[in-house]
């Protein structure tokens, strides 16, 4: 039995380490990793591949993922003399900038590395590489239990992540700080997005499918010419995309966007950050601005920031909300948990 090792590794804002071997004829890339030789545990493969190809000692935290293939896989590298294969997929953490400056490559075997979001990494790796690096970064994402895998399928229940093809989007303009204090008048409110919290202190989110995967959002939108305040935005987007009815909307800050461009170049303006309770959960059902149902997850605040693609600014942002959760409707802090999909039927209570 051929026996591999690899990591997940990212670096600050949710982008995937690869790395391209010298050696593929297909110009494939991979996560970093290797093959485990006689007598060594693939964690400790793990491990000293990321110091052979990398250049570093990194710790590993988890087993994210257990694949095994067929022997006649099309997948599988056309000669490998062994029945199958099993690979291990270890959680490598989170790479600071200094530690991404310091990377070294052995430039004999990987010609370069890049960080990429999920929906282009998938683009760079063989298939069934790309369904197992998804797999294992969703598990780390949604803190589910270690992913089983065969011939890059599930073999047990499928998480809520994968069955919505969810990805993780690197939006820069998030990079900008939350400012607290009131909106400016020479700056318009073109968006209005919330923190929307059940009784246990989690947060919903919703996730648009597309043709490349399912973006998670937070339930909101556009301010629109009738609606009387950014809070009527939030009710009203909240009811049409995630079905929520909401209360008390507090706003914690606003994000300024100086050109506009995705509104048309309107020129800067504020895009509202507001928290609230959930009150009410109706049945799923059809977005009427795009005329196709939302999925709609469960998560922490924490996980939300980290599904969200926002980085350092969107934990602190995940934070504050949180702390307005507990000071303003004394909710809980929520506790690590898988994220899940709203359960039918369920009760805020």
């Amino acid at each position: 039995m051929w026996l591999g090792a690899a990591a997940i590794i990212t670096d600050e804002v949710g982008r995937v380490l690869l790395v391209h071997p010298t050696y593929r004829e297909d110009e494939s890339w991979l996560l970093p990793g290797g093959v485990v030789e006689p007598g060594e545990h693939p964690h400790v493969t793990c491990r000293r591949e990321m110091t052979e190809e990398l250049g570093l000692d990194l710790p590993l935290s988890a087993v994210l993922a257990v694949h095994s293939f067929s022997p006649h896989h099309p997948d599988l590298q056309p000669g490998t003399l062994c029945p199958g294969e099993v690979r291990f997929v270890f959680d490598g953490g989170t790479l600071t900038p200094d530690q991404v400056e310091a990377i070294r490559l052995p430039h004999e075997e990987l010609s370069e590395f890049a960080f990429l979001e999920t929906r282009d990494a998938v683009r760079r790796l063989r298939p069934v590489d790309g369904q197992i690096m998804l797999s294992a970064y969703r598990a780390r994402l949604g803190n589910t239990a270690t992913a089983h895998l065969a011939d890059g399928r599930y073999i047990l229940g499928v998480p809520a992540l994968d069955r919505h093809d969810v990805h993780v989007r690197y939006r820069p303009l998030w990079d900008s700080p939350l400012h607290r204090g009131p909106v400016p008048e020479e700056l318009p409110v073109q968006q209005a997005w919330g923190w929307c919290f059940v009784p246990d202190g989690r947060v919903v989110l919703v996730a648009d499918p597309g043709l490349r995967g399912a973006l998670p959002m937070l339930p909101g939108g556009t301010v629109e010419k009738t609606d009387a305040a950014p809070e009527d935005t939030l009710h009203r987007e909240s009811a049409e995309e995630a079905q929520l009815t909401l209360a008390d909307p507090v706003r914690l800050g606003w994000v300024l966007d100086e050109t506009g461009e995705v509104y048309g170049g309107v020129g800067p303006n504020a895009r509202l950050r507001l928290a609230a309770r959930v009150t009410a959960i109706g049945p799923a059902a059809v977005d009427p601005a795009t005329g196709r149902p939302f999925a709609r997850l469960l998560t922490t605040p924490a996980q939300a920031a980290a599904l969200l693609g926002w980085g350092a600014p969107g934990a602190r942002q995940a934070q504050l909300a949180a702390e307005t959760a507990r000071e303003r409707w004394d909710l809980p802090t929520a506790r690590a948990a898988a994220v899940e999909e709203i359960p039918a039927g369920m009760r805020l209570s």
